[in-house]
């Protein structure tokens, strides 16, 4: 597998032209560009990718479970075979250490080996079966079938947070080809030379696995143009984007006004509330604030389930759990963060949110090299914060808001006012789940995962998670783009009337050759 960057994309089994529209990557911690130069693609370029997909979208569709799950062991395979070259590449495009990408490495590997194991055993497809009573009167009943397909070809956007989880061979990309769809992913400015690297081991595991060849492709573009094409293109039957709302929402309306509307699943926005009761910071209060500041600066708190609202009940240990969160920030060291679009939105935020509290760790960004940025904690109390609805915006950096209510009922109030949330997390006793048991259940309309005694960054690959929520946290709380159930978001339901057995697909034959758990009139059963 040839690991030489050359800036182009990838088109099917192809590359695209040297354009003259051209972008580099840049070293956060510096704010220097960083070489090769890389092409954007041309709308011609997106064209063909397409029409390969399209192409590719039956046969690949057609393939068998285990024919994609060898598929995507191979790319995982191929992934952990660029070593060390991925892992430096990803840290120079995003100052962030070269452990963090070991870890998200084997996270992006594990989502791809845990999909092929869900296609391995099969039973994801659903199926149903409701056989014919031919003499049942006075209508006789017909043999009816169903089971999930895939979709069609799909957009992948990638994220800038995650140059390997939610990116090229990410959940989105692994869900849609495990579903059997296409996927063309359109890479993130940020890191093009990680994307590139990642989309070679994809395309390297199409040929090897003898795999159609509009599988995958992938595309480079320094600007909005092609995404907002890929979008339009009438080949694309569903979009998985990750980033913030403003281009979450362009892609929903762009999805929404085709001529055949498709859907975007979209991660958009979350403060991922927490929420800190007295019996808590009095029994766990120094391992709480030392896992509450963790979970803020961590990733340089540029993860989606960062907790962005903390509340605590007013008292003497609150005023202490205060002003020793506080303490731990102020020494915290600037971080440099992904992009010099994150820093300006993250100092523009973070300096309209001071003239809005009455306290806070000052924020100064004077001085400071490349993209870093200085942590940040705000405070103010209960009723100010729900007479001001903009204190719930996010800020997508080291920075949260401490919020104190001492009122049962002020604290519902603010729990019933905020929008949907990827997670929201309670701190306490089980009594204090029995007392709060009210503001459980408003949280359970908020967001995705309620989280007890824990912290919400940290999202577990496994079946039963479950990464997305209410808008505008997501674009549909229906789905998740975490856990073996994000295939269903690529797939849809096809139902077979009165097909003789020999022409049905493996999974609906009554032999159930697949050996898979149906539905069969009435009955779970294999």
């Amino acid at each position: 597998m040839n690991t030489k960057l050359t800036g182009t994309s990838i088109i099917g089994s192809g590359r695209g032209d040297q354009t003259s529209d051209t972008f580099r990557a840049f070293n956060p911690t510096n704010g220097e560009q960083v070489e090769p130069v890389f092409f954007s693609a041309t709308l011609d370029e997106l064209d063909r990718a397409a029409e390969l997909a399209d192409s590719a979208r039956i046969p690949f569709g057609n393939t068998t479970g285990r024919e994609r799950a060898r598929f995507l062991r191979k790319v995982a395979d191929n992934i952990e075979s660029l070593g060390e070259t991925l892992i430096v590449r990803a840290s120079l495009e995003t100052a962030l250490p070269n452990a963090r990408f070991i870890g998200e490495r084997g996270r992006t590997c594990g989502q791809l080996r845990m999909f092929a194991d869900l296609l391995d055993e099969g039973s994801w497809v659903n199926a149903r079966i409701d056989t014919a009573i031919p003499d049942r009167e006075p209508v006789p009943k017909p043999d009816v079938r169903s089971m999930l397909r895939p979709i069609g070809p799909v957009a992948v956007f990638c994220a800038s947070n995650f140059p390997l989880a939610y990116s090229v061979a990410g959940g989105d990309t692994a869900s849609a080809l495990a579903a059997g769809c296409p996927v063309i992913v359109n890479a993130h400015i940020a890191h093009p030379g990680t994307a590139e690297l990642t989309g070679l081991a994809v395309a390297a595991a199409v040929e090897e696995c003898g795999m159609p060849e509009g599988v995958f492709s992938l595309l480079f573009s320094g600007g909005y143009e092609i995404g907002q094409a890929l979008v339009k293109h009438p080949a694309i039957k569903a979009v998985g984007f990750t980033g913030s709302r403003r281009g979450g929402r362009a892609l929903m309306d762009i999805a929404a006004a085709r001529p055949e509307p498709i859907q975007v699943y979209a991660e958009m926005s979350s403060v991922n509330p927490t929420f800190i009761l007295r019996n808590a910071i009095e029994q766990r209060g120094e391992s709480i604030v030392a896992g509450l500041h963790t979970s803020v600066t961590t990733g340089a708190g540029q993860f989606c389930t960062k907790p962005g609202l903390v509340f605590l009940q007013s008292g003497e240990s609150s005023d202490d759990f205060a002003a020793k969160f506080q303490d731990l920030i102020r020494d915290t060291a600037p971080p440099s963060l992904l992009t010099k679009g994150i820093r300006n939105s993250y100092v523009d935020g973070s300096t309209h949110r001071q003239k809005e509290v009455t306290s806070f760790v000052e924020n100064d960004e004077r001085g400071l090299d490349g993209f870093a940025v200085n942590p940040a904690v705000f405070e103010v109390d209960g009723t100010d914060f729900l007479n001001k609805p903009d204190l719930s915006d996010e800020i997508f950096g080291p920075a949260t808001l401490l919020i104190r209510s001492n009122d049962h009922e002020e604290m519902l109030a603010i729990a019933r006012s905020l929008e949907g949330q990827l997670t929201a997390s309670v701190h306490g006793t089980e009594a204090d789940l029995a007392e709060y048991a009210d503001l459980v259940a408003i949280l359970e309309t908020k967001a995705g995962r309620l989280i007890f005694n824990g912290f919400s960054t940290g999202v577990e690959v496994c079946p039963s998670m479950v990464h997305g929520g209410p808008y505008p946290a997501t674009s549909d709380s229906r789905s998740t783009a975490v856990g073996t159930r994000a295939i269903e978001r690529f797939s849809r339901l096809v139902c077979l009337q009165n097909f003789p057995d020999e022409s049905l697909p493996d999974e609906l034959k009554d032999a159930n050759p697949l050996g898979i758990w149906r539905l069969f009139n009435g009955n779970v059963e294999k």
